[in-house]
C-alpha cells in the first residue's frame, strides 16, 4: 500500500509536468502548429536585400555630370555644329580618311609580318639571330615614332643614292634615294618598322604561351618545323596574340596622325589644313574626333568576332553575341505580347 501511495503522486506530478510543458511548448513563439512558423524553415524567413546607398549616390553623380556635359555640347555655340555637319562628309575629309586607312592597313601587314620573323629569331637557338632581333626591338622601341618618320623622310641627306652590288665592292645598280623612297614610302617604312618592334613581342608572348608538350609531340611525329609553326603553334598562340594585337592596330590607326609632319594628307593633317584656312578650329577637330571614334569602333567589333572565331577550340558553346542577345530579347517580347490575355472587347485584360 505504501508503495502504491508513493507511486500515485509521482505519476500525477509527471503527468502534470508533461501537460504543462506541452502547453508551454505549444504557446512558444517558434513552436510548430497549424498557425505557427517553424524556426528551422529557411523559407519562412524574410529576405531583405542589401542596400548599396553609396553605389546609387555615385551613379546619380555620374549621371548628373553626363547630362550636364551633354547639355553643354548641345547648347554651347563654340562647338559650331553647323560647321561640323558641313565638313564631316566632305570630299577632302573622306579622302583623308581613305589615306589613314591605307597607311594603317599597309603598316599593320608589314609590321606584323616582320614582327613574326623577329619573334621567332628571338626564340631561335642561334645566338646571332637572338642578338640581332633583341637589338632591333630595343632600338626601335626606344626611338619615338615621330623621330623615325623625320629620319626616313630625310634619308637622302645621308644616302643620296641607293644601289645593289657586292658588299665592300663595286655597285652594279643604283638609284636616287628620293626617286626610290617618296613621302608615302618614307611614312610606310617608318610606321612598319616601328610597329614591327612591338608586334615581335606580342607574337613572342603568344608563342611562349603554347604548352611545350605540343612541340615535343609534333617533333616526335616527324612534322617539319615550318608546319609545326603554321599548323600547331600559331593557331593556338592567336588566342593570346589577338587582344594585344587589336590594341596595337587601334593605336596604329590613331598614330598615323603623326605623319602630319611629312605633309601627308591623312585625316588629322587635312583637318589642320581646313581650320587653318577658315579659322573654325573646334568643329574641325570634332570632325577628326568623330571619324577616329567611328573607325576604332569598327575595328573593335572586328576584333571581337575574330577572337570569338579563334576561341572555338576552347569553348564549344560560346556566349551569344550582342546581335544574338538583341534578337533573343525581341523574340521574348513578341512571345510575351502574344501570350498576354485579352478581354472580350479586344483590349488587354
Amino acid at each position: 500500500m505504501s508503495r502504491q501511495t508513493a507511486v500515485g503522486p509521482t505519476a500525477g506530478t509527471n503527468t502534470g509536468a508533461s501537460t504543462g510543458t506541452d502547453t508551454e511548448a505549444a504557446d512558444a513563439p517558434g513552436a510548430s502548429g497549424p498557425h505557427k512558423e517553424s524556426a528551422g524553415d529557411p523559407t519562412a524567413l524574410k529576405v531583405v536585400p542589401t542596400r548599396h546607398y553609396g553605389r546609387w549616390a555615385a551613379a546619380v553623380a555620374v549621371l548628373v555630370v553626363l547630362v550636364q556635359f551633354g547639355y553643354g555640347l548641345a547648347t554651347n555655340p563654340v562647338w559650331e555644329w553647323d560647321v561640323f555637319r558641313a565638313y564631316v562628309l566632305s570630299d577632302s575629309i573622306v579622302q583623308a580618311v581613305g589615306m589613314t586607312l591605307q597607311l594603317t592597313a599597309y603598316a599593320t601587314g608589314l609590321g606584323f609580318l616582320l614582327g613574326t620573323v623577329l619573334a621567332f629569331m628571338r626564340l631561335s637557338q642561334n645566338p646571332v639571330l637572338r642578338t640581332v632581333a633583341w637589338g632591333y626591338i630595343w632600338i626601335f622601341r626606344s626611338i619615338p615614332m615621330i623621330v623615325q618618320l623625320v629620319f626616313w623622310f630625310n634619308l637622302s641627306a645621308l644616302y643620296e643614292r641607293l644601289g645593289l652590288g657586292i658588299p665592300f665592292g663595286p655597285v652594279f645598280w643604283s638609284v636616287n634615294s628620293n626617286d626610290l623612297i617618296g613621302t608615302i614610302g618614307a611614312a610606310l617604312i617608318g610606321l612598319s618598322l616601328h610597329q614591327a618592334a612591338y608586334s615581335a613581342e606580342i607574337v613572342r608572348g603568344g608563342v611562349i604561351s603554347v604548352d611545350q608538350g605540343q612541340l615535343e609531340a609534333a617533333a616526335a611525329l616527324g612534322i617539319p618545323r615550318l608546319r609545326q609553326i603554321r599548323r600547331i603553334i600559331l593557331p593556338q598562340a592567336m588566342r593570346a596574340i589577338l587582344p594585344t594585337a587589336g590594341n596595337e592596330i587601334i593605336s596604329l590607326l590613331k598614330g598615323t596622325s603623326v605623319v602630319y609632319v611629312m605633309a601627308i594628307g591623312e585625316l588629322f593633317y587635312q583637318a589642320q589644313v581646313i581650320y587653318g584656312r577658315n579659322g573654325h578650329v573646334i568643329p574641325l577637330l570634332m570632325v577628326a574626333t568623330a571619324w577616329y571614334v567611328f573607325l576604332t569602333s569598327v575595328l573593335s567589333v572586328a576584333q571581337y568576332y575574330v577572337e570569338r572565331r579563334f576561341a572555338r577550340g576552347t569553348n564549344r558553346t560560346p556566349p551569344p553575341t550582342p546581335l544574338q542577345r538583341a534578337r533573343r530579347f525581341v523574340t521574348q517580347l513578341r512571345a510575351a505580347a502574344q501570350e498576354r490575355p485579352t478581354n472580350p472587347a479586344g483590349g488587354a485584360a
